[in-house]
């Protein structure tokens, strides 16, 4: 049994086309919240369950809940934990329910875990995965399910930003699924009249690049014009934008002429976070105000909009950080761009897990106010905001 919410559908999506390829021998459901009452009043007594999910850290209150009711209901079940909260703090995962925590990337160990289960072991505890997966061996989608999404196309991140929870889960070498590969999933989805192509990615314009730094044109260009190929001109292409997104100094000209030629999307997410270089260096983040700036200049030279993140409430800030990052905001909004704005969150694994989470008061609050009417600035801000303290004060009191 699979949990399954808008949150973690592309984590349940992998997961199902690594089980699916396994040919395991089981009767695999998927449950959404909405039929979770339902699916639990008919369980049977005599059956073995196994009881799947995959969370962030902002999920975490609402898979407590989930965990606990589950266990009063259900006698013969384990309950499998894994994805970016599971792997930072796996411990916490035990503590509300959890009998297995997967930590790290889940196919491969994901797996064993089931044989073991299925073969009459009495698995339980936190287990780490050893290495990372080759993303060519498993399928980001399930056929049997009908479950389609964003192709991840790379994983792991070399910059190691202190408050990102990528380069700690998957590792600071980025690897990317072959062109060829892609390819196949992408002729799947054509075949089924699926025909916008999306990507899951920490930078687009890093696919292909070996150190994960730089940018490779060639593999890019062999990419895109690839699903171009197999989805004709009425398939679309969206390349830079969500879910996924592009590091500034990574925008060039040569990287928006293939976004150009081959690409649908009309904007580009571009990782800015800060407007204060000492709050950038500090986060580890190895780009420069003024890469942000240029990339922002290119990407409206190519017509294309430019939505830029934004983090509220680094570590370190103060008052002239974050005075500089507001007027760097609205030098932005005026050239044209967008700000999607986010509240500091500490994650579980990260360099800043212990910091206090950002508030929305002061500057950041007039800014905010200001730019909302004109329709120059989204995000889910002020709900990040609450749930992060009540998950700051939740965990801090645990520590006591």
């Amino acid at each position: 049994m699979f949990y399954d919410n808008k949150q973690n559908k592309y984590s349940v999506n992998a997961l199902l086309g690594a089980l699916e390829g396994s040919f395991k021998p089981l009767e695999v459901e998927v449950i959404s919240s909405e039929k979770l009452g339902s699916w639990l009043e008919n369980i049977e007594k005599n059956t073995v369950y196994i009881f799947c999910v995959s969370f962030f850290t902002t999920q975490f209150f609402e898979i407590e809940a989930l965990l606990r009711k589950i266990k009063s209901k259900i006698e013969n079940i384990k309950i499998i934990v894994g994805g970016p909260h599971a792997s930072g703090d796996p411990e916490s995962a035990i503590k509300i329910g959890a009998d297995i925590v997967v930590v790290g990337e889940g196919e491969k160990l994901f797996l064993d875990i089931i044989d073991r289960i299925i073969s009459g072991e009495d698995v339980k505890g936190i287990f780490k995965a050893k290495g990372f997966v080759n993303l060519d061996e498993f399928s980001p989608f399930s056929l049997k399910f009908k479950r389609f999404g964003p192709i991840e196309i790379s994983r792991g991140c070399p910059y190691g930003c202190y408050f990102c929870q990528t380069p700690r889960i998957f590792g600071g070498v980025m690897r990317h699924r072959s062109v060829e590969k892609i390819l196949d999933l992408v002729k799947v989805m054509n075949n089924l009249n699926l025909k916008d192509i999306r990507f899951v990615t920490p930078n687009a314009f890093a696919y292909g690049s070996n150190t994960g730094k730089d940018v490779n044109l060639v593999k890019i260009e062999e990419l895109l014009s690839g699903i171009r190929k197999v989805i004709g001109k009425k398939g679309r292409i969206f390349f830079g934008s969500f879910p996924s997104e592009v590091r500034p100094e990574h925008v060039k000209e040569e990287t928006l002429e293939l976004v150009k030629t081959y690409a649908n999307n009309d904007n580009l997410v571009i990782g800015a976070q800060s407007g204060s270089q000492r709050i950038l260096d500090l986060s580890h983040r190895a780009h420069t105000v003024e890469d942000v700036y240029k990339a922002v200049e290119l990407t409206l030279k190519y017509n294309l909009k430019a939505n830029v993140d934004f983090i509220f409430g680094l570590p370190y800030e103060e008052e002239k950080d974050i005075e500089e990052t507001v007027r760097f905001i609205e030098e932005l909004v005026k050239m044209g761009a967008k700000v999607h704005a986010h509240t500091f969150m500490p994650l579980p694994g990260t360099p800043f897990a212990k910091f206090p989470p950002g508030k929305i008061e002061g500057l950041y609050k007039k800014v905010i106010n200001r730019l909302l009417p004109k329709g120059v600035i989204f995000g889910n801000f002020r709900e990040q905001e609450k749930i992060a303290w009540d998950l700051y004060k939740y965990f801090s009191s645990k520590e006591e």
